[in-house]
């Protein structure tokens, strides 16, 4: 879907989430802990929301949401993030966006 590639390739970390998701809850927090402020994309307050569900699907996320893009590219959902995390792959990936969201 072209708002979901628009949003992913004009922010550095973008979250799809739902305000009513504890997991999209969880990985918030951790990037914000990591120092980084992504955007986050509640897809239950657009219109368009059970189309970006389906498209996030199509895309490889394992799950609709939480669907974390980082530097364009899908991630994946709170598995492939935790995981990254654990194995100290996760860091890498956010170090070019923690000085720009400490800029905001």
């Amino acid at each position: 879907m072209e708002k979901i590639v628009k949003l992913a390739s004009e922010n550095g970390i973008l979250i799809m989430s739902k305000s009513s998701c504890c997991l999209c809850y969880a990985v918030q927090i951790l990037f914000q802990d990591l120092g980084v402020h992504p955007l986050i994309y509640e897809i239950d307050h657009d219109p368009e929301g059970k189309e970006i569900e389906k498209a996030l699907i199509r895309m490889g996320c394992s799950g609709p949401v939480p669907a974390v893009f980082i530097g364009g590219k899908l991630v994946g959902s709170t598995n492939e993030v935790m995981s990254l995390h654990l194995s100290g792959s996760l860091i890498p990936l956010i170090t070019p966006y923690q000085a720009l969201s400490n800029v905001k």
